[in-house]
């Protein structure tokens, strides 16, 4: 497998959004693995960070809006479609403004950027979902279609088709990532003369002029439309060019409108937060249907990894046995739920438990059906996350832990007497002040028995108070 990225060094530019029309400042800084995207709004109090995922996604009227605890990110796309571009992974992006600049309406000006202080590797392998059967989303409103199928690499096609003379039915294709530099970054976004009237009146355009946007036209201009383009631009003159197009832009390509769908497309899928191994084929592409399948997608990535049973040695010698694991925790048998744990990190903890008709819980749950109790199944996860937790201070045996939320809890099948639970635990967030945040499995029989959210906070016995 390839190991995952990062940029070498930080790289800033300055630019206006398109929208917003105010001087923003972005800065791309290197991430450690793992990290993904995500946004930093500088500006802000606390500086706050919206992850790009497809979860936050908040509006796709004129681009992808993320929004994260109220905090927005505009106009996403073209940032998240240079980052996947140069095969990068990880990357915090630093703004203060809510819109990144537009720069010339590509993703030109940030491969650039990101080329000119280059792409080192981290010391973790990238994670990629390769596509085993056909996936599709369908807007039966405006008659949409993304389709994934099995590939042996990235790959992307997209078909647009606006019902005009002016710009046809076109197509792109992008067969490896590797032609992204060349053959579409460059590519910029476009829009029709009856939607730059629209957004002219409503003040939804403020940074844009006819270097950054090609700008079709789809019916005849008015003086009053011209004098107001003029004003917008600060033009003197303006005029159609015999191709439709208004003056002061040349096409770079002549399916340049395609070109910038697949790469607004995968910038828009960037919002997945997983490498594709596939290829997609999207049907007059659009950032709502884009951004509904990184949703679908996420789901069906996340759901075949919390069902994925993880293949473990059982026999192997374990890195902590119940000895070392009671050196750690405070509990004490009959209330010890942690036989061993066989791997352990700074970020995730993978414990047994072998459950036998001894066990004292079994007397009353239940007679004749013994069936070990949920609760007891959260709370031997939790013991496993707390050798986790406790394993990041010097002194373990100076501290506890304690509850302080469980979401989300499922369980799938009974655990009975005889069973082997496999519990996997994993920060979903550094710890902080003493408090963890983790996701929690557990696993029998090869399938998926119990799962959680959970939150705790490791105190100091002498500061517990009752």
């Amino acid at each position: 497998m390839a190991k995952q990225t990062t940029i070498a060094n930080a790289i800033t530019l300055k630019g206006v959004g398109i929208h917003t029309g105010e001087e923003v400042t972005m800065t791309f800084k290197p991430a450690p693995a793992n990290h993904g995207y995500a946004f930093q709004r500088i500006d802000l109090e606390g500086s706050p960070i919206i992850e790009a995922l497809a979860q936050h996604v908040a509006d796709t009227k004129r681009g992808t809006s993320l929004q994260k605890n109220g905090v927005t990110i505009q106009t996403s796309e073209h940032v998240l479609a240079a980052l996947v571009g140069c095969e990068v992974d990880n990357v915090l992006i630093e703004l203060n403004a809510s819109e990144p600049p537009i720069m010339d309406g590509s993703s030109k000006f940030f491969v650039e950027a990101i080329d000119k202080v280059g792409v080192k590797a981290l010391d973790a392998e990238r994670e990629e979902y390769v596509v085993k059967e056909n996936i599709t989303y369908t807007c039966d409103e405006s008659g949409s279609e993304i389709t994934l199928l099995p590939a042996d690499q990235y790959e992307v096609t997209t078909m647009v088709d606006f019902g005009t003379k002016v710009l046809g039915t076109q197509n792109a294709n992008l067969k490896k990532l590797s032609q992204f530099k060349k053959e579409f970054a460059d590519s910029r976004t476009f829009s029709f003369l009856h939607e730059l009237e629209n957004l002219l009146e409503s003040g939804l355009i403020k940074g844009g002029d006819l270097n950054n946007a090609i700008v079709y036209v789809d019916k005849e201009i008015s003086e009053e439309t011209m004098d107001r383009l003029r004003k917008a631009f600060n033009k003197k003159s303006i005029s159609v060019k015999p191709n439709g197009i208004l003056d002061n832009l040349t096409l770079h390509y002549p399916n340049e409108a395609a070109r910038h769908k697949l790469l607004d497309v995968i910038g828009d899928l960037a919002l997945i937060g997983t490498r594709i191994r596939g290829k997609v084929i999207a049907s007059k592409p659009g950032h709502a249907i884009n951004t509904q399948f990184a949703k679908k997608m996420a789901k069906i990535i996340k759901d075949e990894k919390r069902n994925r049973v993880p293949s473990y040695d059982l026999d192997i010698e374990p890195a902590l046995d119940v000895n070392q694991i009671m050196d750690i925790l405070p509990h004490r048998p009959p209330f010890l739920l942690v036989d061993k744990i066989l791997e352990i990190s700074n970020k995730h903890v993978i414990g047994v438990k072998s459950v036998t008709m001894n066990e004292p819980f079994f007397q009353g749950h239940f007679p004749g059906q013994p069936v070990m109790p949920g609760v007891l199944q959260i709370e031997a996860m939790a013991q496993a996350g707390g050798v986790l937790v406790l394993n990041s201070v010097p002194d373990p045996e100076n501290y506890l832990t304690f509850f302080m939320k469980i979401e989300n809890a499922k369980f799938k099948h009974p655990v009975v007497p005889g069973d082997t639970l496999v519990f996997k635990l994993e920060l979903l967030s550094p710890i902080r002040r003493g408090i963890c945040h983790m996701q929690a499995y557990a696993y029998s029989r090869g399938r998926l028995t119990t799962e959680a959210e959970m939150m705790a906070q490791i105190v100091k016995k002498n500061q517990v108070k009752i």
